[in-house]
């Protein structure tokens, strides 16, 4: 058995989860998602809580226990709380600001790079720390929108010049060396 399936999703009070075979749709205070999970998986509801049973012990419907009931958690805790992705910037005249809901961006292109604010996600820049705060309710978009971000222009090896997570740990290389007495 699974043992992060097998764990209850406990609903807080202000989220409303309705359970549609197993399609979910979970109503919050900062949002809805809504989501069909696998047919091999059984979804329940009782005081309060959601179980996840699995049918057979097949490989994939064992690994789909964890995964549903990770995905369905937050769900429920995004739309209670939301998430929070950090990115930072490094180098000399890279930086970040809000230009309405759009983010705009310079990071040594002849041009600036502008983001624009997908629905459920907003952007907040801090220009003293040179970082950028992506909001939302929905886990796997904040990370998708993060991850696009970063790759505008990743942390090169050499300086670490570039776009990274907050506590990101990044690989430095030595570099060139100046050549000694052959």
């Amino acid at each position: 058995m699974s043992r992060i399936g097998r764990l209850p999703v406990t609903i807080p009070t202000g989220v409303q989860v309705n359970l549609n075979g197993n399609e979910v749709e979970v109503k919050g205070p900062k949002g809805t998602l809504k989501r069909s999970f696998s047919k091999q998986i059984e979804i329940a509801m009782e005081d309060g809580k959601i179980y996840i049973k699995r049918n057979s012990e097949e490989q994939n419907v064992r690994a789909l226990h964890g995964t549903t009931r990770s995905v369905l958690n937050n769900m429920i805790i995004g739309v209670s709380h939301g998430f929070d992705k950090v990115l930072e910037i490094d180098g000399v005249g890279y930086r970040a600001e809000m230009d309405g809901n759009n983010l705009v961006i310079n990071v040594g292109f002849s041009h600036s790079v502008t983001v624009k604010s997908p629905v459920g996600i907003s952007f907040s820049t801090d220009p003293k720390t040179r970082q950028i705060t992506i909001s939302g309710y929905d886990k796997e978009m904040v990370g998708q929108v993060a991850a696009d971000i970063r790759k505008i222009r990743p942390p090169e090896p050499y300086k670490g010049k570039g776009i990274h997570y907050l506590g990101e740990r990044l690989r430095h290389k030595a570099g060139k060396s100046a050549k000694t007495g052959v």
